[in-house]
């Protein structure tokens, strides 16, 4: 034994020495992961065919490992960490030779490239990086960053502290729209960190405030962390459960678990929601105490006064507040009353087939005592009942075809059950409401007649809906009927518009916020999944982005606001209407509604095309997709190294004795520690896309194959991670703003600065450590 160390313990030094190595030897990251596994191969390999690695096995003919076996212990609990009194046998660390194994690895390698780069399923959820990196660009390099600090800055600088609150609500407003820390940190520190300065505030408030709101693009959807780390989440955890339910004795984890081990992107994307608004909060309310108990360092600014009207007190809360909160709460009260809700009146033309009982109940003896232990007598005594109640009914009712008696009365009970108002009128006319009572309240000297008549034709098309559309009214029956109280509302619309553009915050916070409301809210509603939602982020980006070019060369944007309004009719004749003509009977209906759409379409087209020519020609769209170009590929290029590198740990058995160690630990929670210590030590040398790629998939099935929440373990890495790229001296958030600082910030400033919004992360950790429920809830209401 080499120093008397195990083989593949000398295998992971070498090829921890060689990744160390190649990462500050100064070649690109991607390049360098890649090569260690190349170089750390054949070192190990050639240590290997001398003799020189001896890796001691556990010596499976023994007796002692046969009684282990036949006292139940499963496999992968049987480790020299857990009995180390266990017989071993000494062997190569590669038992077929180091030709098998880089002839296997090679293998693997070609066909994960085809399974994650190539060809398979991941590579869909990874298009949505590219997408998003893009969005994220397009805002920071068309100045609207800019737009927002300033408009921010009016309304927060008279406050105590109010530019740093300023800060980190365009941080969050940022990290809404890309994850790249080191694009958002340099943005913010060039944009705000002079103006700070000069207002008298502390360098180290200014940098702190600055690094900590930078890296909330790690947490707050769609962030590029969560996006990749979803994309393997998902596996780890369902190999991980059904490594757990074997070790139970039970067939799948299926079974065990008594559901399917999965998560996706989107419920990710849920789980991030209030742990990333939670730690926006959290750095304003410090820099709000900060500026109230030394005032000196954290004035109050004034700033010279935006465009719009003069706003009282009063009329903000009722217009901005008291009538949306009315509004919405209505809504909401009326569809619990069943007057709005779903008139769609399709009938399954099969019946549904018996519900099964919530555990399967014919396994083993070792796997049921290991379901009860995991589900707990009552509800195992509550699944036995119900299957026999199955049983004794002749088995589970199979799902048989409806007679044409049966599919009148379905469809007669459902036309009976229907809300007057349908769900979808109700909700676009309550949002066009919301406009027009947001107008009312920003323009409170202008005339209002138009904006009560928009308001009277959202109540004509509520009247309207309830009582002259019918459940089984055609879609074009329905516009036909709502054609004059929307024209009512959009001349209201019209007027409304008018007066949101005269206001500053309205107008530059308004469209950047309705474009992450439209991502977002698409993916956690669950009306699609992350890669379309990104498609829609970065066309709306370049959208906002060529209309704030052609305002600031003093040209008309018209093009651009009709091209969004072509998409908003595109979106709505492709929901309402069925748009597959020339399948079975096509009615003239339809063809009319294909005709629009595709003159929508081909509209929209145009304008996307327009504002791409206005982005090329301020020289914004060239580095733009420069930029994109080279933060995806330096994705997919960490992804193949990564996958090198992987894949050298699982030929010597390094991935298996790393989780053979994390698994001899008899408490789950202290592996789970072990590991987040681990990453954020790695946090300091390492960038999350190596540590994502490289660092969880060798502990993934470990810390994914218990019993904690897979959201809940993503959402602490993430977490995890942003709090190591702040802590001082490595943190990657204090080199990026160092190198954008001026001469008189000194990096002292920075790491003192920074100190408070570390503790905060670290409170964060441990609230969410103790109150999971932060992360689940809006998953389990949402799904």
């Amino acid at each position: 034994m080499l120093f008397g160390l195990d083989g593949v313990e000398v295998g992971l030094i070498i090829v921890f020495l060689c990744l160390f190595g190649g990462i500050i030897s100064g070649f690109p990251v991607a390049f360098a992961i890649g090569g260690a596994g190349i170089i750390s191969f054949g070192i190990i390999a050639a240590l290997d065919s001398s003799g020189m690695l001896i890796h001691q096995a556990i010596d499976t003919s023994s007796t002692a490992y046969q009684d282990l076996l036949r006292q139940g212990v499963p496999l992968i609990e049987i480790t020299h960490f857990r009995y180390p009194d266990l017989p071993l046998i000494d062997q190569p660390v590669f038992p077929g030779g180091w030709e098998m194994a880089m002839d296997r690895n090679l293998s693997f390698i070609v066909n994960r490239m085809n399974e994650r780069v190539i060809a398979g399923a991941s590579i869909e959820t990874l298009l949505a990086v590219l997408m998003f990196v893009m969005m994220g660009i397009v805002l920071e390099r068309s100045k609207i960053a800019n737009d927002l600090l300033t408009t921010m800055a009016r309304v927060f600088g008279p406050l105590p502290g109010g530019l740093a609150v300023s800060v980190v609500v365009v941080g969050a407003f940022l990290a809404a729209s890309t994850g790249i820390v080191g694009a958002t940190v340099v943005t913010m520190g060039l944009l705000s960190l002079p103006t700070m300065l000069r207002a008298g505030y502390s360098p180290q408030l200014a940098t702190g405030v600055i690094a900590a709101s930078g890296t909330l693009g790690q947490i707050i959807p769609p962030s590029i962390v969560i996006v990749l780390l979803g994309t393997m989440a998902g596996d780890l955890y369902a190999a991980g459960q059904e490594i757990r339910a074997t070790a139970a004795g039970c067939s799948d984890a299926l079974t065990y678990l008594g559901r399917a081990a999965v998560v996706s992107v989107g419920t990710l994307f849920q789980a991030a929601m209030l742990p990333g608004v939670m730690l926006a909060a959290l750095y304003a309310i410090y820099a709000f105490g900060f500026a109230m108990l030394n005032p000196s360092k954290a004035p109050a600014v004034q700033f010279e006064a935006g465009k719009g009207e003069v706003i009282t007190r009063r009329e903000g809360l009722l217009w901005f507040a008291a009538v949306p909160a009315l509004v919405i709460g209505g809504a909401i009260l009326l569809s619990q009353a069943n007057l709005i809700g779903d008139q769609d009146l399709t009938v399954d033309s099969y019946s549904d087939a018996g519900q099964t009982a919530e555990l399967r109940t014919r396994v083993s003896d070792q796997c049921k005592a290991s379901m009860i232990e995991l589900h707990g007598q009552e509800k195992w005594d509550r699944a036995v009942a119900q299957q026999a109640e199955i049983d004794a009914a002749g088995g589970v009712a199979q799902s048989k075809a409806l007679t044409p008696e049966e599919l009148e009365a379905a469809a007669a009970e459902k036309l009976a059950s229907r809300a007057p108002v349908g769900s979808g009128v109700a909700i676009l006319f309550l949002m066009l409401a919301l406009v027009l009572t947001t107008a009312r309240g920003a323009g409170p000297m202008q005339d209002h007649r138009p904006l009560w008549i928009g308001l009277g034709g959202v109540a004509l098309a509520l009247v309207v809906d309830a009582l002259l559309i019918s459940p089984q009214a055609t879609p074009g029956t329905t516009w036909v009927l709502l054609a004059i109280p929307f024209l009512l509302t959009a001349y209201g619309l019209r007027h409304a518009v008018g007066i949101l553009a005269r206001n500053d915050l309205i107008r530059v916070v308004f469209p950047p916020l309705v474009l992450i409301v439209a991502v977002l809210g698409s993916i956690l509603g669950g009306i699609t999944n992350p890669t379309p939602a990104a498609g829609l982020g970065a066309g709306g980006a370049l959208l906002l982005a060529a209309y704030r070019k052609l305002a600031d060369q003093h040209r008309s944007g018209r093009m651009i606001l009709m091209t969004a309004f072509a998409i908003v009719i595109m979106l709505l004749v492709g929901v309402n209407f069925d748009l597959r003509v020339g399948v079975g009977v096509t009615t003239t209906e339809q063809w009319i509604a294909f005709g629009v759409a595709m003159i929508a379409y081909s509209f929209a087209m145009f304008g996307f095309l327009y504002a791409c020519w206005v982005l090329f020609r301020a020289r914004v769209l060239t580095p733009v997709v420069r930029e994109t170009t080279k933060v995806t590929s330096m994705v997919f290029a960490i992804l193949i190294g990564s996958q090198i590198l992987n894949l050298v740990l699982i030929s010597f058995g390094g991935e298996h004795y790393i989780q053979s160690f994390l698994r001899s630990f008899d408490s789950e929670i202290t592996a789970f520690l072990i590991v987040m210590l681990v990453l954020f030590i790695l946090g300091f040398v390492l960038d999350f896309l190596e540590i994502i790629y490289i660092v969880v998939p060798i502990v993934g099935p470990v810390i994914y194959g218990g019993t904690f929440d897979p959201s809940w373990v993503t959402i602490m890495i993430t977490v995890n991670l942003q709090t190591s790229f702040l802590t001082p001296p490595f943190g990657f958030a204090l080199f990026y703003l160092r190198g954008v600082a001026p001469k008189e910030v000194l990096t002292s400033h920075i790491y003192k600065g920074i100190i408070p919004f570390v503790l905060i992360q670290l409170v964060s950790l441990l609230i969410l450590y103790f109150v999971p429920g932060i992360v689940t809830i809006v998953p389990n209401l949402l799904g």
